[in-house]
């Protein structure tokens, strides 16, 4: 009897007795052979994947310098920002899939930056069957459509061919605005800001029952920050409206937690003081007489520690100086030095913000 039943409910399943679902569960993977995943909890539910070092994209780190997270409930799961490649993907995919038996059903791209969004290669498929969303905001979208093309021929060149091999660019499938809630199972969401301070359009991600804070680019704590797309007093501004929202928890370019309730995770005022001393020593050069081109006179030596110091600080004098001079033409007084040296701690303990001059507060900047 319970042959002929098991063979009756094949055929109804392979002739249209049932209709079978469309939503599938990834394919089998062998779990013994996944690459692990270093993952660390950061609340009940929500996980990082932290790069091994804070440091400048190499053909040892393939690219991947920066947090990777993903928010996981009742067997569903959000990654924000994949990372790198379509084979780190693909280890990001299988992991999920093997330690968390979870489905990836939707990625948040936080900004444009070739090592955050080249990894949603590994996710093609699923997002042509209708399985799963790629979701940034509509200036990230425009950004990768324009720049991805050169930030793939950029990471391949320093990374390796072999490292970036099968991957392809995939743009976001549907933008968000602010105020949107991304839920994932008893998780919540909220787009908090669409910034313009690390990129054109920085997404940041608010879970207020966790008080964990997703600030993609633009929280990079001894790290020196990237101002190609960027504006200093938008980014500060960002920063401000962050710290207001008292995380206890930083999702960024790194990890950075809160030392002691009531104070910011350490990596917040790290940017925060790097990119009020650079403000600062920009607008000094300028009333002393110096030029953009020689930018000598704008040596930060607290900050020549930090990853990426001699690669983008004098990037970011000549790129400060193009947005800072209607400032200063403005400005009838000097502004303050800046303060000796920020702490160098990391995760140890906040930094301390280089006071700014009353007349040099974060402002929104002039139109270039």
């Amino acid at each position: 009897m319970r042959a002929v039943l098991r063979r009756w409910l094949i055929a109804l399943l392979c002739f249209g007795g049932f209709v079978v679902p469309a939503l599938a569960a990834d394919p089998p993977v062998a779990c013994k052979a996944v690459d692990a995943v270093s993952w660390q909890p950061v609340a009940p539910g929500i996980w990082v994947w932290p790069a091994a070092e804070n440091g400048e994209v190499s053909p040892a780190n393939g690219g991947h310098v920066l947090t990777t997270s993903v928010v996981i409930d009742g067997g569903e799961a959000l990654v924000i920002d994949p990372g790198p490649s379509h084979r780190h993907g693909l280890r990001l995919r299988h992991s999920l899939a093997c330690r968390f038996q979870a489905r990836v059903r939707w990625i948040v791209n936080t900004h444009a930056h070739a090592e955050n969004v080249l990894a949603n290669s590994a996710f093609a498929d699923l997002l042509e069957v209708g399985q799963l969303e790629i979701l940034a905001s509509a200036a990230t979208r425009d950004a990768m459509q324009r720049r991805c093309p050169d930030c793939l021929a950029s990471l391949s060149a320093k990374v390796g061919a072999d490292t970036m091999a099968g991957t392809q660019i995939v743009l976001p499938s549907r933008t968000l605005a602010e105020g949107e809630v991304l839920r994932v199972g008893r998780h919540r969401l909220r787009v908090m800001r669409i910034e313009q301070g690390h990129t054109e359009g920085d997404l940041v991600l608010w879970s207020a029952r966790e008080r964990v804070l997703w600030a993609g680019g633009l929280v990079v704590g001894e790290r020196v920050p990237e101002l190609a797309q960027g504006s200093v007093d938008g980014w500060l501004a960002a920063l401000e409206r962050l710290t207001a929202l008292r995380p206890r928890k930083v999702l960024g370019t790194v990890w950075s937690l809160a030392p002691t309730v009531g104070e910011p995770p350490p990596a917040l005022g790290a940017t925060e003081s790097y990119l009020k001393a650079l403000r600062v020593r920009v607008l000094q050069a300028m009333d002393e007489g110096h030029q953009p081109q020689d930018t000598a006179w704008g040596e930060l030596p607290a900050y020549r520690i930090w990853a990426g110091y001699s690669e983008r600080h004098g990037f970011n004098l000549q790129r400060a100086w193009r947005e800072l001079e209607p400032v200063w033409m403005g400005m009838s007084d000097p502004p303050a030095p800046p303060a000796a040296s920020p702490p160098r701690g990391g995760a140890s303990g906040p930094a301390k913000p280089v006071p700014p001059h009353p007349d040099t507060r974060p402002s929104a900047p002039e139109a270039r």
